[in-house]
């Protein structure tokens, strides 16, 4: 099999050799001819695919003009069918040598499949009742030089789909549908949040500290300043310095770029929302993550139900709201608030079989390892999981009631985290001991370890008020929506290997 692969190739790439040199000689016959398809600037368009087909009662017989690509043709006796794909979808295209005059019907002849047209011509239905347009003139606004993978019916290797998008988004219908959703979605949530009284903002993405967040930074470097700069791995700091300055509510829509590694459900940059709200707390965004993505499902997909990853989630408004704590002796056994001290903790955790090497032994490391390792595989249904260690939260404020707890709930979806948020710390003092606490992580080895943030602590001192504050991942949000099984799926250019 092997050699007849082998045997095949040459033929193979004589063929594209031989459409690559057709397609130009066509080009070089129009530009002889005055006819240059690239000196097109301008076509001016009425009507978009979907519309004549939404409105053809009212357009049947009507002079119309639109543009697109060519995807398909068949005849090209006297008489030439096409489909003609724009933005909205495709539409038949009826050519015939009476109704365009015989020399630019033999000119539209020799167009290829992939060429953008323009097209002025007639709404009508044909004999076998299928919505089209009768062709009376056919504009050649750009040519095709390289041929479509019809042969192939789209492209179906993933790797050239994410690397030649463009493609991608020709052939394949389900991707363009795909980054519409993409598109409604981050509509809604703007709109979800300026009808709240929120002002959407813009913060650094390069900055002189990494901070915000429990990540690897991109590392830059900015010449003039001659100094090192780190990339975003959050948007918080600044925000919260935002609601300090008095804007009480504030989001930010952005890039966020992590030096980590690439799989099914990261990508070392993506988009987030990240919002503060001053004088709430992390109850009140937990009615707003949950409102976001139910109302979002409702808006865009018409239910509240949806598959992902194999699993049907129901995201109808309600979600279960649960301690880490109870969590993990709901799923697990273990009953951390009965445990007191740090050694028992671990060994708890251990018997469960959590895996604590290298881990900090504290009772809330101990905690959050045995949800992480043994309970967020479970939680397949839309779930709010609260009330998480200091140990992992040094952004968040400490319970009142347990100070080995802070005011922070993560929302998962199908065993995948979506959001983070908290009741924000606004304790200066407190604030510095923790990021110190970083520090010393980062001294030990930790490259994910935070910094420590003197302005940050500074506006601290200038007095935030009681806020709660969320980030959501975008791309997540999409794959669930989508059906999407990897993040690379709902990127349009998703990061990739170089290729030799």
């Amino acid at each position: 099999m092997a050699d007849q692969n082998t045997n095949n190739q040459p033929e193979v790439q004589q063929d594209l050799s031989e459409i690559l040199r057709v397609r130009r000689e066509k080009l070089a016959a129009l530009q002889a001819a005055g006819a240059d398809p690239f000196h097109q600037t301008r076509y001016d368009v009425s009507h978009k695919a979907q519309q004549i087909k939404d409105n053809f009662d009212a357009l049947e017989n009507q002079e119309v003009t639109i543009a697109g690509r060519l995807m398909s043709k068949r005849g090209m006796g006297k008489v030439s069918f096409c489909d003609l794909q724009d933005v909205t979808g495709r539409i038949q295209l009826y050519a015939k040598r009476d109704d365009m005059g015989e020399e630019p019907y033999n000119a539209f002849k020799k167009y290829d499949i992939g060429d953008i047209v323009g097209v002025r011509g007639q709404v009508f239905r044909t004999q076998r009742g299928e919505m089209s347009v009768r062709c009376l003139t056919v504009t050649l606004l750009s040519k095709s030089l390289l041929p479509l993978p019809e042969k192939f019916h789209g492209l179906t290797d993933k790797e050239t789909r994410y690397r030649r998008r463009y493609v991608d988004l020709i052939m394949n219908e389900d991707v363009r549908r795909t980054f519409q959703i993409r598109t409604a979605f981050i509509q809604h949530v703007r709109r979800y949040l300026d009808q709240r009284g929120y002002m959407e903002v813009e913060t650094p993405v390069l900055n002189t500290i990494s901070g915000g967040a429990t990540a690897r930074p991109f590392i830059t470097h900015h010449n003039t300043l001659d100094i090192d700069m780190y990339m975003r791995i959050a948007t918080e700091l600044h925000l919260k310095r935002l609601v300090v300055g008095g804007f009480e509510r504030v989001y930010e829509i952005g890039r966020i770029f992590r030096n980590e590694g690439m799989d099914p459900k990261h990508n070392p940059e993506f988009t987030t929302i990240e919002l503060y709200e001053a004088y709430t707390d992390f109850h009140g965004m937990m009615d707003i993550a949950e409102g976001i993505l139910s109302s979002a499902a409702k808006e865009i997909l018409g239910t509240y139900e949806v598959e992902w990853l194999g699993q049907k989630i129901d995201l109808t408004p309600g979600w279960p709201r649960l301690t880490m704590a109870e969590a993990v002796k709901q799923y697990v056994g273990v009953d951390f608030m009965a445990i007191d001290g740090d050694e028992a903790a671990v060994a708890a955790a251990k018997a469960a079989g959590v895996d604590m090497d290298g881990v900090e032994p504290t009772w809330g490391r101990a905690l959050y390892e045995c949800f992480d390792q043994k309970v967020e595989e479970k939680l397949v249904q839309p779930t709010f999981i609260t009330m998480h260690p200091v140990d992992v939260s040094p952004l968040a404020k400490r319970s009142p009631k347990d100070p080995r707890l802070t005011e922070r709930f993560e929302f998962f979806i199908n065993c995948s985290e979506f959001g983070n948020a908290f009741s924000e710390l606004n304790d200066p003092i407190d604030q510095r001991g923790r990021f110190e606490h970083e520090i010393a992580l980062r001294d030990a080895g930790d490259d994910e370890a935070g910094m420590m943030d003197e302005d940050f602590i500074t506006a601290l001192e200038y007095g935030l008020p009681p806020t709660g504050g969320m980030g959501i991942g975008i791309d997540r949000c999409v794959m669930l929506l989508t059906g999407s099984d990897s993040i690379r799926d709902v990127i349009l250019f998703p990061t990739m290997k170089l290729i030799d």
